[in-house]
This record gives C-alpha cells, sequence and structure tokens, in this order.
C-alpha cells in the first residue's frame, strides 16, 4: 500500500508560500492556481512582452509573498478557532447562542447585584445586553450569505460581542472605568500616533472628539469593527492558499 508522507514544517512553509505566490500571480495571469487539477495546465507567457510583464509581476510578488505570510498564519490560527465556535454556534442554533448568552450573563448580573450594588448590576446588565445582541448578530451573519457577509458582517460582530461589553460596563462601574478608561486613552494615543497619521486624520480626530463616557464604547467599536474586517480577510486568504478539507 502507497502511503503518504506529511511534508514537515519546512515543506508545508514551502506549500503555502507557493501557493500565496501563484495566487499573487493569479490576479493577472490565467491558470496559475491549482495546476494540479487543471487538464489545460499552467499558462505560460508566449511572447517577448508578456515574459517581460510575467516576470515582474512574478518578481513584485516575492517581498509582497514576504510581508503577506504572517497574515496568512494568522488566518489559519483564526479559522482553527472561528470553526470551532462557529460549530458550537450550529449545534445551538440562534436561539440557543441566544439563550446561553443570557443565562450566563444573567446570572453574573444576578451576582452583582446580590454581591455589589444596583451600579454593579446595571454595569453587567448593559454588558450583557451588547453582548448578547453582537453573537446573535454573528451568528446570523455567519449563516447568511457567503464569504462577503461573513467578512464584512460576522467577524465584526464577533468582535464587537468580545471588546464592548467590558467598555459598556466600566460606564456604570467606577471600579471597572479606573481599569478600562486609563488603558482605552493608551490604545487610543498609540492608533492615533502610529496608524490615523495620513492627511493629518489624527489631529483632526483630537480636534473633534473628547475621549470621554460614550466616547469609549465608539472608539472601540471602531477598533472592533476594523479588526472584525482584517481577521475575515485572513481567513479568505488561508481558505484560497489552504483550502478547508470537509
Amino acid at each position: 500500500m502507497e502511503t503518504t508522507s506529511s511534508p514537515g514544517l519546512v515543506g508545508a512553509i514551502r506549500i503555502d508560500l507557493v501557493r500565496l505566490h501563484e495566487t499573487w500571480m493569479e490576479l493577472v495571469f490565467p491558470r496559475q492556481l491549482n495546476v494540479g487539477n487543471s487538464v489545460i495546465g499552467k499558462w505560460k507567457p508566449q511572447t517577448g512582452p508578456q515574459r517581460a510583464t510575467y516576470s515582474a509581476w512574478s518578481a513584485l510578488g516575492v517581498p509582497l509573498v514576504a510581508v503577506v505570510y504572517p497574515l496568512l498564519l494568522l488566518g489559519f490560527a483564526t479559522r482553527f478557532h472561528a470553526k470551532r465556535l462557529d460549530s458550537a454556534g450550529a449545534r445551538l442554533g440562534l436561539v440557543g447562542v441566544i439563550l446561553l448568552s443570557l443565562v450566563v450573563w444573567g446570572a453574573l448580573s444576578a451576582f452583582a447585584r446580590y454581591q455589589f450594588s444596583t451600579t454593579g448590576f446595571l454595569a453587567v446588565a448593559a454588558a450583557s445586553l451588547v453582548a448578547t445582541l453582537s453573537a446573535a448578530l454573528a451568528v446570523v451573519f455567519s449563516r447568511v450569505g457567503g464569504r462577503g457577509t461573513s467578512v464584512l458582517f460576522a467577524y465584526p460582530s464577533a468582535m464587537t460581542a468580545l471588546f464592548l461589553p467590558p467598555v459598556v460596563a466600566a460606564l456604570y462601574s467606577p471600579t471597572l472605568s479606573a481599569v478600562i478608561f486609563p488603558g482605552s486613552q493608551s490604545v487610543a494615543v498609540w492608533i492615533l500616533d502610529n496608524v490615523l497619521t495620513v492627511g493629518g486624520l489624527n489631529q483632526v480626530l483630537r480636534d473633534q472628539f473628547t475621549l470621554e463616557g460614550f466616547a469609549y464604547v465608539l472608539m472601540w467599536f471602531g477598533v472592533a469593527v476594523p479588526l472584525g474586517w482584517l481577521l475575515g480577510t485572513v481567513v479568505v486568504l488561508a481558505d484560497i492558499v489552504r483550502p478547508r478539507r470537509n
């Protein structure tokens, strides 16, 4: 019986890099990806201008592949955990996810009411509403449509369910606000100084907005949505380079 051996870590990396580069080539040239499944075979340039363009595009893709590969690894890791969460969501269903969230957060709210004060209860209750709504939206969007819907809506909803509840709770809890808000300010300063520097956008935001109160919620919503888009995009990239095995 013929057996197939695992390519090992180095071999797997080499395969991923080749497929990532082939994906880059297929943006311009036909039949560059999945050659093994094609009867026609890989397209190759025939004329001098075609060969020059092909070589230039190939050379341009080498450094880009080196930069994108860490994102591809992030995509593999995100896809692994997202698949587990998606399987759990499929078993529970939308109603099950909502009920489970209400049970868990309801228990936490009751504990906060008993252990702390009305303020602590309001903090946890507000966080529970945000978490439950965001989790429900993530399940709905992951079931409706295709990859585009998942990237645009499901992943941002999941990130919102992760990031916003502590911030919403901090609006009602002085104990949480003493931890959440200073950390949020540090994150905001880093984003303004390192990410939103194009066109002086960081200065415009500093002049027009003050980070206090509900602005913290808006800030983390503004972080959760692009981060969800990023994670959704790298998962799609991982699916292209290394398709899932059903």
